[in-house]
Order: C-alpha cells, then structure tokens, then sequence
C-alpha cells in the first residue's frame, strides 16, 4: 500500500508539471502568431474566443479529428514511433527545471547535463520520421536537422561551461541562487547573445529553419506526417523552444530570482518571474521570425562551427583567467 502511495504522489507531481506545460505549449503558439501579426500590422487569430485564445484549441481539436495517414512504403513502425519519442524527449526535460527553490520535480545534481542529453536526444526523433517516411523531402529536412541540430550543440555546450565556471555546480538551482549579485547577462553578455542565436538554431527556428525550408522541402521532415502525430511534432517543437526560453532564463537572468532584492518584488511569487522571463525571450523569438530573412545553409554551417565555436572556447579561457587571476573561482567542482 505504501508504495502505492508513492506511485500516486509521483504521478500527481508529473502531472502537475506535464499539464500546464502542454497548456502553456497551446497558448505560446497564439502568443507566437499574434506577435507575427503585430509585426505585420495584422489582427492576427481573435476569431475563436475572446482576443482568438482558443484559436490553439481549436486548431487541436482539427488534427485530432483528422484521419491519420501512413503511407504504404514506409517502416510503419518508426514512422509511428518518431513523432512520439520527438514529443515524449521534449516533456521529460522539463522535470529538472526549478520553479523556485524548492518546486522541482527532480532536484538533481546533474541538472544540466540530463537537459544536454535529453535534447540532444531530440535528434532521434527528427532523424527516424525523415528516414521511415521513404521519401526524399522528408528525408532531405531530416539530414538538414540533424547536422543543424549537433553543430549548434556543440557551441551550446562550451557556452554553459562558461557558466559552470562562474557557479561550481551542475545543479540548476545552484546556477540561479549564483545570480543573486548579479545576473550572468551581465558579465557573459556575448555568451548570452551566442546562447540565444544558436537556440534558434538547435529549436529549428527562423531564420535556421531550413529542415522545414517550405520552398524547397514542402514541410520538411513532416511532410508525410497528417493528424495527431503531426500535431505531436509540433507540439515538440514547441516544448523545445520554452525549454531553451527557460535555460536561457536560468543560467543567464537569475531564473526564478526578481530583478532587485527589495520587498516591493518580494510580494510576487518566484514561479511568476521565471514564467516572465521564458515569455520575454519567447516573444524575441518570435519578433526574430518576423523580421529576419532565412540563411543559406552553408551560412548556418559557416556561423555555427567558424565564428559560434572559436569564440565561444576564446570566451571559456578568458573567463577561467579571469577568475583564476582575480581568486574567484568557486571553492569545490
């Protein structure tokens, strides 16, 4: 009975997390649209529901009521597999983020290195869809993604270690109760710029969207995909750009922290500024969609591993020096 009682409370705790993720999944591609439209000076969706807010619901209910197509030469099986690892890898990284500091759901020690490996794993799913479709679109956005995805992974890499550096611990929450001086945006500036550049990348967005390249590709690695498992991609997709938002908010703007130590930013709970912080850098990459024309994929390749990697393994050596020199490296790694 009592371990029963354990596999009740851990499913609630995963539930209490998975939800308002995949809720918050469905809002952010509103948020996403209606940004694209402000640009635009477009109404944007405001049909369903008041200011369009269940135009995402809606566009749900569509695929999920829409017939689910498998075409006859693919490998049935990893084709019907593929959009369900994509979806499943993006959900369980979000079980070491810190909503403040005491609600994780997994307080590891290795937070940082399971969110590394995990979305690294992403890959997989990309990979097997383009491949069991057995067709060359799909299989062309798949090879696209895949070396897009590992070449920004790396830079990705170097640029936490700069933050390691400064903290002395892999544990995430270590990382934001590090930032309580001063928020690492600050001394890490470019690494902060490098970060979020090559976020856009490892996400698959504009303007490094080219395994879905509409032109060339039809919808890349989705192409043959219909229904909900198409759904299931793009829900993926999403939950991988709010988990960047949120390693971006926590290694670089003090994650759950406010902005000032003061009692007037006391009153408002720690969760609140960490939702503030991934929807401000949400609504960047979306402004980033709108206004910036797609790369050519031998600029995506020349910026990832010529100008992203020395620059940022120049930035890890000035940073130990810097606290070497000046005494400041933290007291155990």
């Amino acid at each position: 009975m009592e371990y029963l009682n354990i596999i009740f409370q851990e499913v609630y705790k995963i539930l209490f997390l998975l939800v308002p993720v995949l809720v918050t999944v469905a809002m952010i591609v509103w948020l996403d649209r209606r940004v694209w439209a402000f640009v635009q000076k477009r109404q944007g969706p405001n049909v369903v529901g008041p200011f369009g807010l269940l135009q995402s619901l809606a566009d749900a209910l569509k695929y999920i009521f829409k017939e689910i197509i498998i075409p006859a030469s693919s490998n049935k099986i990893i084709f019907i597999l593929a959009p369900i690892i994509t979806m499943t890898l993006a959900l369980i990284a979000w079980a070491v983020i810190p909503f403040s500091e005491d609600q994780v759901l997994a307080n590891i020690n290795v937070g940082i290195l399971y969110i590394f490996a995990v979305s690294s794993l992403g890959v997989y799913g990309i990979i097997m869809g383009g491949w069991a479709s057995n067709s060359k679109y799909p299989f062309l956005g798949a090879i696209r993604s895949a070396a897009q995805m590992v070449s920004y992974e790396v830079s990705i890499g170097v640029i936490i270690i700069n933050v390691l550096l400064c903290v002395g611990s892999l544990n995430l929450n270590d990382i934001v109760l590090a930032q309580q001086n001063m928020w690492f945006v600050v001394p890490l500036f470019p690494m902060f710029v490098i970060f979020f550049i090559s976020a856009l990348a490892e996400t698959n967005r504009p303007p490094f969207d080219l395994p879905e390249a509409e032109a060339e590709l039809v919808a890349g690695y989705q192409t043959e995909y219909s229904g909900m498992m198409y759904a299931m991609f793009w829900l993926g997709e999403y939950a991988n750009i709010l988990l960047m938002c949120a390693m971006g908010s926590i290694l670089f703007l003090g994650g759950w922290l406010p902005p000032v130590d003061s009692e007037i930013f006391a009153f408002i709970p720690s969760p609140f500024w960490l939702i503030f912080k991934i929807l401000f850098l949400f609504i960047l990459f979306a402004l980033i969609k709108a206004i910036v024309p797609r790369y050519r994929y031998d600029q995506l390749m020349k910026l990832g591993w010529k100008i992203f990697l020395p620059f940022s393994l120049i930035w890890v050596i000035l940073t130990a020096g810097y606290l070497l020199y000046f005494n400041m490296l933290p007291g155990q790694i």
